[in-house]
This record gives structure tokens, C-alpha cells and sequence, in this order.
């Protein structure tokens, strides 16, 4: 099927809900993927930080293709053996006192776990998020998400949400009282442009919410799996949360959310009060134990570091000086360019149609979610890209 009958069809057919790039991507190997016509890209979108692992990392296809064999649906009403096999590995992952999981199919999903849990187990109301965060879509994660365009249509929302300032330990101190179920934060907030906490900040959250009887939820569907360069972007900061939400990465592909946390308190659910008809199903859970082997034996958070620093220092070194660029941050393989204008328009599809897909976090940042498996030179054709991008948008600009 052309390209053009695939647009036409998709533009027709599916809901006009995603800022599209008129790319038609149909493989994938590592750090690279190639359209219908056969160009090639270094893939720094990665499915929105998905394809961590790499596309179709073989021990992850051969885990899908011997399980897709033997059983697909098991509901979680059943026991499993993969089902088994994931948590085990799982939680000799997960920091120390998360050891309970539920499992689900998004990271939205595993937000909403976490809320309706906090809840449960505090008998409180009230949810404390952060200005700029972002959680999800469904009712309960977007309540929690600060941005008004997701918000405005849908209100009015799950009552008792508020919001703070990511870093402000003491408006946090002032928003947190007695009816406070839990603080939700992401460790770096990712869809707002790679956005690091200020030093000593996280231990703070943690500590306001030991002394007014809280919970913390970390939300690491973009952070974990050791995209920052430690296994849990938490880990950097010696923070442990009592509830942790993950999904994205997790499965290499195949839809999958968890939400993990102390049994004490995983333990206030009870029978039928929470359930996926497919969380947990076995096609996922092989995916998702595969996807922790090739973590561990391949060392990847570890490559995040040395790869992710590598790129980091080009990005700073090609974008040093330039007016129009505020600033290169970010950790591990988790960075971002901010501009000083809307990159949506024009750069994001700029980059892409000289051979680099990224991403955009609100509208002057790019974002750069890349496998870890990325190598050197795939790094260095991403930053010859963004420099040619940002210099014709500099000669334009002087125009």
C-alpha cells in the first residue's frame, strides 16, 4: 500500500488526536527505523520513550513469538507461570519495600491504581500534584495533570486535586494538611521539557510526607527503567516512594502499566475493589521479563550514562552561543533542547525529513527520548541534524 493511501486512510478513519509527522514507519531495529519508501532515521521519539531497549530486540521478539505459541489470555483470576516469573524479577528491581505490584496496561492506568489506592489505604480525599506535571489522560490522571488544554473540556474533574510547584518544597509544606492521601510527582517531569528537581528537593517531598501522614507517588512511566542512567530516576536523589507507577518501556512494545508498592500498603485493596481484564496477561508479562533481562545483562542504565553524557556534551557544544537555544539539559538518555520558539511547526518536522525523529515537550522544547541501545554514531548524525535544523532557523530568522 503507498504511503499516500496509508495517510489518506489514517486522516480519514482514526480520531484526530495526535499532532501528526507525515512519516509512514513500518520497521524498526535498535536506534533505527525506516518509512515506507525505505529512508532511514534515528529514532529519538523511540514511541515516546517505549522502544527503550531498542525496536524488536531479539530477545524480546523471541520471547512475544514463544509465548504467542503456548497461551495468550490468562485473566489474573487465574494463576500464570510468565505472570510469576515477571513479578519475581520485577520486584529484585524495584526499590527497597516495593514488593506488591498490580498490573495494568498504561502508564494512565497505573496512575489511577495509584490514586485510588492512596485513597484507600489513608481514607483521605485530597491528591497533591505538581504545576506542569503530566500523568495521563483518563479522569483520575488527568486530574493530577496540570496543563488546562487536556483539562478545560473535560471538567469538572475528580475532585480534590491542587497543584504546587515542582521544586517549591515550602508551598508544598503549606498545600499538604491532614485530608492529604498522597503527593504525586514525577522525579523529572518529562513532558513539560525534561525539568530536574532542585538538589535536596525530592527528600523534602518525602519528608513532608512522613510528618503529615501522606503518601508519595512517583510517577516513573518516563524516568524508570534506567533512562536516567540509575535503574529509577528516584535513586539519584536516595528517595523511595511508597507507591511507583511505570509502563511505557516496561514490556518493550506490548502495552503494559505497574504499579508497584509496600505490601501494607497494596494490602488495603480488597477482592474485586480494583482489576484489568487484560493486566497481566502472558504475552505482556514474557515481553516485560525479557525487557528486564536485556536491562541487566546488557547494563543499560550504566550505557545511559556513558552515551547519554556523550550526547548531552555535543548537544551543549553545537548549541553553545546560539541565541536562539535557552538551554541543553537533562540526565542520562533524557535530555532536552529548549528554543526560544514554537519548535512544532517547523523543526520537529524539519528534523524529521532530514532522517532524525523527535519530540516536542510543550511548544519550544525538543525532546530526545532515544533507546539506550543508541550508538556514538547514531548520536552523532541526531546532533549533525538538530545543528542543521537550528541554523537554517537561524538564517531564517535573520531574514
Amino acid at each position: 500500500m503507498p504511503s499516500s493511501s496509508i495517510t489518506e486512510l489514517e486522516d480519514r478513519l482514526m480520531a484526530n488526536t495526535y499532532q501528526k509527522i507525515p512519516v509512514t514507519i513500518v520497521k524498526g531495529r535498535g536506534a533505527k527505523v525506516w518509512d515506507i519508501e525505505g529512508r532511514e532515521y534515528v529514532d529519538c521519539m523511540a514511541g515516546y520513550g517505549v522502544a527503550l531497549v531498542g525496536h524488536c530486540h531479539p530477545k524480546v521478539v523471541e520471547a512475544i513469538k514463544r509465548q504467542a505459541e503456548r497461551l495468550l489470555s490468562c485473566h489474573a483470576s487465574l494463576y500464570n507461570d510468565v505472570r510469576a516469573e515477571f513479578l519475581e524479577k520485577l520486584v529484585k528491581l524495584t526499590p527497597k519495600g516495593l514488593d506488591k505490584a498490580f498490573l495494568s496496561n498504561s502508564g494512565a492506568e497505573a496512575v489511577e491504581c495509584a490514586l485510588k489506592l492512596a485513597r484507600k489505604f489513608t481514607g483521605r480525599k485530597g491528591i497533591v500534584a505538581m504545576v506542569r506535571s503530566y500523568h495521563g489522560k483518563t479522569m483520575g490522571a488527568l486530574s493530577a495533570t496540570w496543563e488546562s488544554k487536556y483539562r478545560a473540556p473535560f471538567e469538572p474533574l475528580v475532585p480534590g486535586f491542587k497543584f504546587v510547584p515542582f521544586g517549591r518544597a515550602d508551598r508544598l509544606r503549606e498545600a499538604v494538611d491532614e485530608e492529604t492521601a498522597a503527593v504525586i510527582v514525577e522525579p523529572i517531569q518529562g513532558e513539560s521539557g525534561v525539568i530536574l528537581p532542585p538538589e535536596g528537593y525530592l527528600k523534602e517531598v518525602r519528608e513532608i510526607c512522613d510528618e503529615k501522614g501522606a503518601l508519595l507517588i512517583f510517577d516513573e512511566v518516563q524516568t524508570g527503567l534506567g533512562r536516567t542512567g540509575k535503574m529509577w530516576a528516584s535513586e539519584h536523589w536516595a528517595v523511595v516512594p511508597d507507591i511507583m507507577c511505570l509502563a511505557k518501556a516496561v514490556a518493550g512494545g506490548v502495552p503494559m502499566g505497574v504499579t508497584v508498592a509496600r505490601s501494607d500498603v497494596m494490602s488495603s485493596f480488597k477482592l474485586g475493589e480494583h482489576s484489568s481484564t487484560f493486566g497481566g496477561n502472558p504475552l505482556a508479562c514474557a515481553a516485560a521479563s525479557a525487557v528486564l533481562d536485556v536491562l541487566v545483562e546488557e547494563k543499560l542504565p550504566e550505557r545511559a550514562v556513558e552515551v547519554g553524557g556523550y550526547f548531552k556534551q555535543r548537544l551543549q557544544e553545537l548549541c553553545g552561543g546560539l541565541k536562539l537555544v535557552r538551554e541543553v539539559r537533562g540526565l542520562g538518555l533524557m535530555l532536552a533542547v529548549e528554543l526560544r520558539f514554537n519548535v512544532i511547526p517547523r523543526v520537529i518536522p524539519n528534523a524529521a525529513s532530514k532522517g532524525l525523529l523527535a519530540l516536542y515537550s510543550g511548544l519550544n522544547t525538543v525532546r530526545l527520548l532515544p533507546p539506550l541501545v543508541i550508538e556514538r554514531e547514531e548520536v552523532d548524525r541526531a546532533c549533525e541534524v538538530i545543528s542543521q535544523v537550528l541554523a537554517e532557523e537561524a538564517s531564517r530568522m535573520r531574514s
